[in-house]
Order: C-alpha cells, then sequence, then structure tokens
C-alpha cells in the first residue's frame, strides 16, 4: 500500500529530472534536439502521473503541489532555456534583448500556482496548460531552423520570437476555457473534440516530426476559441 502511494510521485520525479535533463543539454551541450527530446519526455511522465494518481486513488494535495513544482522546471524553465541558447548567435547585435523569452517560465510559474487554487480545472483547463507551451516552442525552434540554419535571422526572427512570447504567456494565464484529455470513457460521444485533436496532433507529428507540434497546439487553441463562441451564442 505505501509502495503504491509512492508511484506516482516518482513518474512526477522523472518528469522534473527529464526537465533538468533537457535543461544541461541546451546550456551545457548545446544540443537542441535532445534538449526537445527531453521535455517530450517529460511530457509523457507528465500525462501519466496524474493517470496513475487517479487509477490508484493516491490523489494527494503533495502530489498535486509536486506535479506543480516539476512542471515549473520542465514546461517552464527549460524550453525558455533552449529558445535562449536558439536565438543567441542569430539576433546580433541585440542579443540582451534575448533575456525576455524568459517571461514564459515566469508566466508558466504564475499559470501553475492559479491551476493549484483553482477549483474549476478538475475536469477542463483555463489557459493553455503549460506542457502545451513547451511543445510548441520546441516546434518553434524546430521550424525556423534554428538547430541549423535559421529561416530568418536578427532582428525580424527577434520581434517575431518576442511578439509570439507575449501571446503565449498571456494566453497561459487568460479565462480562456480549454480541453482536458481526461476521458471518463474511451466511447466517441462526448470525446469527439479530444479524439480528432490526437488524431490531428499524431498527423502533424508524422509529417513534420518535432515541428508538426506547433500546428497541434494552434489547433488547440483555436478549438478553445470556437468553443467559447459557440458558448457565448448560445447563452
Amino acid at each position: 500500500m505505501q509502495i503504491r502511494k509512492h508511484i506516482p510521485n516518482i513518474v512526477t520525479c522523472l518528469n522534473l529530472l527529464a526537465g533538468c535533463a533537457s535543461i544541461i543539454a541546451a546550456i551545457e551541450y548545446g544540443d537542441l534536439r535532445w534538449a526537445a527530446g527531453f521535455i517530450v519526455l517529460a511530457a509523457v511522465f507528465d500525462f501519466f502521473d496524474g493517470m496513475l494518481a487517479r487509477l490508484l486513488k493516491v490523489q494527494s494535495p503533495i502530489g498535486a503541489d509536486l506535479d506543480s513544482l516539476a512542471d515549473v522546471v520542465s514546461f517552464g524553465v527549460a524550453p525558455a532555456m533552449s529558445l535562449y541558447v536558439a536565438l543567441s548567435g542569430w539576433v546580433e547585435p541585440y542579443g540582451i534583448a534575448t533575456y525576455g523569452v524568459f517571461v514564459l517560465a515566469a508566466f508558466a510559474t504564475v499559470r501553475l500556482a492559479k491551476f493549484n487554487n483553482d477549483t474549476r480545472q478538475s475536469t477542463s483547463f483555463i489557459g493553455l496548460p503549460v506542457p502545451a507551451n513547451a511543445l510548441f516552442w520546441i516546434a518553434y525552434i524546430y521550424l525556423c531552423g534554428l538547430t541549423e540554419e535559421p529561416v530568418i535571422t536578427g532582428l525580424p526572427l527577434l520581434a517575431l520570437t518576442l511578439v509570439l512570447v507575449c501571446l503565449f504567456s498571456y494566453l497561459m494565464v487568460c479565462e480562456l476555457p480549454m480541453l482536458a484529455l481526461k476521458m471518463k470513457s474511451m466511447a466517441w460521444r462526448g470525446n469527439e473534440w479530444r479524439y480528432i485533436l490526437v488524431i490531428a496532433s499524431a498527423v502533424f507529428v508524422a509529417l513534420w516530426n518535432i515541428g508538426g507540434f506547433a500546428p497541434a497546439i494552434i489547433l488547440y487553441v483555436l478549438m478553445a476559441l470556437v468553443a467559447r463562441k459557440r458558448t457565448q451564442e448560445q447563452g
């Protein structure tokens, strides 16, 4: 019984360790592909720790807090660090402005603090979840060619990046209801949008590898906007 109680927390710690490994890969070795891979691995652990806690019926406040602390590292600091390293050398002489990407880490922390104290988010999300934010940024690095030869450099690259940083920082803390992948059953009815999102995401990743996460997250946000508009019209 005691061992079972700690299984989800062990998986959460693996999430944290994957986030730490991503940071090391980025700043120590400059290997952004490995850094991205560790963030994806952290997202896998993050998905399963909550699932295991529910299946084993061992959910606890400590587990929730531990999960958020791990997420700050894996989906706040790690993607911001990868983005910072990716931009370095491509945005001269505006290098100091690249520190602005760490706003993502700050807003991810605020997002997680809100999540821990918001009883409305037990079955869905309000604001973009931090793992989705992290997956968008590793895809952005890949699609912009920042691991090899960038599509754009200098001020245009910096401006685009900082505008997106501001946008995604806002999305993390805004009052936009968003779909959660938690399903009470595997039936199609009631889970239509979840299945559409998962299938579309799989297609995007199959077509564009890591870069496929970017259109998947954009689709996720668009689905939330459409759902909110429908709700407002019905109200």
